[in-house]
């Protein structure tokens, strides 16, 4: 990546820290998931040095209600953070930076930065609205059918998955609740808030999840208005974000004591502002050099990072309109470049839910537990045994197929009411047919995959190498059915925490190790092995599937007209 941002002056030292010659460096990254914080400690050349993982506790309550607590998601990063420290073995005067990405959860603070309640239960320890929450749909149609202009940056169609149609409906539900929240905050500029007591926000936030407008530095005022959140104007958009800046920015003036204190770090380390966490795994592998060394082009690159939910990152120099594919934002991840994310709201949660409602599941998970493993392992392992190679086993699902949008089509369809479909399901509950469904599960994420890719391709985004990450990375079935569905050859990042890594990166740039994060990439990260597409007849296998993974989307929203019909009917 080209640097953007040269005149950048390299911050001091964090209080009571001396630079002394040949003395390594170390970044933190934190990265908080949809079921924990995770912290990982990096050298300066991008080698994890030590990591540690802290649950996190979730309400869901019906109507796909998902709820967390601030205080508890930095109470486990505070612990991962020691943790890691701890196991690294270092002192708190060696850590240069800290970074932090999270899931886009929203979450609400009052005045005097306390929790407010999100719930109808009034608990105030619920005070964030989970990502995959998708309580305001109605919210979100109400606001597509403006049609206004701000709306080209989202694809085109807002998600409910967004923080504006959550607010809304915070007020048309929690009216309380609306009137007292002094700080609405994605959950990564939270965390940063409570580091460094910034109330800046992060442009990569606040452009992919908030409608800012990112090339030109400002908020719509009149899509506030027009959708009915016009009290967010108020003092300069003081409640969403005043301040907006470039992720790796350093903020304010480093850690507060308080909040040293608690993680272990020295007073004034330098803090980062924050990442999503799928951009954070963008950064980690998009911008990494290869094998030999050849200094990378993400332009020419797609990120797919798999996690509960998956994220598909595409990286360009001008502004490209993808129906039903997020953005183009500009500067969210890479300085001075635009970044289209299309997606898929149920990726691991797809597969782990599908597995669960087979009559095997429970046989097949103690056998996993028996082995030490877990169980996406233990079927790998088995399906493995049963075929003369990866790329054979996509043939266990020619009869069975699964449409995994339990939780609606992200993109390029961007339709939040899209639900899973199961066809060629038969009476069997053995192990066989459990990894025949397990294949099929896979099949039908990476034709999800495929889809978006096509949209990419369609508005001249080029895709000659996806890169993965995430837990399913690890997975050589995965990467090899992905290659094969969609003809892309697939690299794997040579670290096994591209998003720790990114997060870690953002630390360093607010330290001054380097000026932008696509210097930070080139610098830290670099690729691993890569998955090529087999044979012809596995494309052509691929490519049957894939016509009726389409039929199968068709089938389901003509399903839902004629229910909808039926409900809108007298009776």
């Amino acid at each position: 990546m080209p640097d953007t941002n040269t005149d950048r002056q390299t911050r001091p030292l964090p209080r009571g820290v001396t630079a002394a010659k040949g003395v390594r460096e170390f970044y933190v990254g934190v990265d908080v998931g949809t079921g924990s914080a995770r912290a990982g400690l990096f050298d300066g050349s991008g080698q994890m040095v030590s990591a540690a993982r802290q649950p996190i506790e979730t309400w869901h309550d019906p109507g796909d209600i998902a709820e967390q607590s601030s205080e508890d998601i930095w109470a486990a990063c505070v612990r991962a953070v020691r943790e890691a420290m701890a196991e690294a073995g270092i002192s708190r005067g060696d850590v240069r930076g800290i970074g932090f990405d999270a899931t886009c959860s929203l979450v609400v603070l009052d005045g005097e930065a306390r929790p407010l309640s999100v719930s109808r239960s009034g608990d105030p320890r619920r005070n964030i609205v989970v990502w995959m929450d998708h309580r305001a749909l109605e919210q979100a149609d109400r606001i597509n059918a403006t049609g206004h202009e701000v709306l080209r940056y989202v694809g085109g169609i807002i998600s409910p998955e967004m923080e504006t149609p959550k607010i809304l409906w915070l007020k048309e539900n929690l009216p309380d609740t609306y009137q007292r929240a002094e700080h609405f905050l994605d959950l990564a500029d939270f965390l940063t808030f409570r580091a460094t007591g910034s109330t800046a926000r992060s442009l990569c936030t606040t452009a992919c999840k908030w409608t800012y407008l990112a090339h030109e530095s400002r908020w719509s005022a009149d899509y506030f208005d027009e959708i009915g959140l016009s009290e967010l104007k108020q003092d300069d958009f003081r409640r969403i974000g005043q301040e907006i800046v470039e992720p790796g920015a350093a903020l304010g003036r480093g850690l507060t004591e308080e909040a040293a204190a608690q993680l272990g770090l020295a007073e004034g380390t330098p803090v980062a502002a924050g990442l999503i966490d799928a951009h954070a795994g963008g950064v980690g592998t998009l911008g990494g050099s290869d094998p030999s060394g050849s200094v990378a082009d993400a332009r020419r690159r797609i990120g797919y990072i798999m996690g509960t939910s998956a994220c598909i990152m595409a990286t360009t120099d001008d502004p490209a309109f993808v129906p039903g594919v997020w953005g183009p934002y500009f500067s969210a991840m890479f300085p001075g470049f635009w970044l289209n994310e299309g997606g898929q709201s149920a990726s691991g949660a797809a597969l782990d839910h599908l597995i669960r409602s087979h009559p095997a599941h429970a046989d097949a998970n103690a056998a996993a537990q028996a082995g030490g493993i877990s169980l996406l392992e233990f079927l790998e392992g088995r399906i493995a045994s049963r075929v003369p190679g990866m790329a054979e086993a996509a043939r266990l699902a020619r009869d069975i197929h699964v449409l995994p949008e339990y939780l609606g089509n992200r993109s390029p369809h961007a339709d939040p009411h899209a639900r899973a479909v199961i066809a060629g399901l038969a009476i069997e509950d053995d192990l066989e047919s459990l990894e025949s469904l397990f294949v099929a599960g896979i099949c039908g994420l990476a034709y999800g995959l495929a889809d978006v890719i096509d949209a990419l391709k369609a508005k001249g985004i080029p895709c000659e190498l996806l890169v993965i990450s995430g837990g399913a990375s690890r997975s050589a079935l995965t990467r090899q059915i992905l290659a094969d569905a969609t003809g892309v050859p697939v690299a794997l990042a040579a670290t096994p925490e591209p998003v720790l890594l990114g997060a870690a990166m953002l630390g360093a740039v607010a330290a001054g190790a380097h000026p932008t994060l696509g210097d930070a990439a080139a610098a830290m990260s670099r690729l691993g092995q890569t998955t090529a597409a087999t044979s012809p007849d596995l494309a052509s296998f691929h490519a049957a599937k894939r016509k009726v993974h389409r039929a199968m989307q068709a089938f389901e929203r003509n399903s839902r007209e004629i229910m909808a019909g039926l409900s809108a009917s007298p009776h």
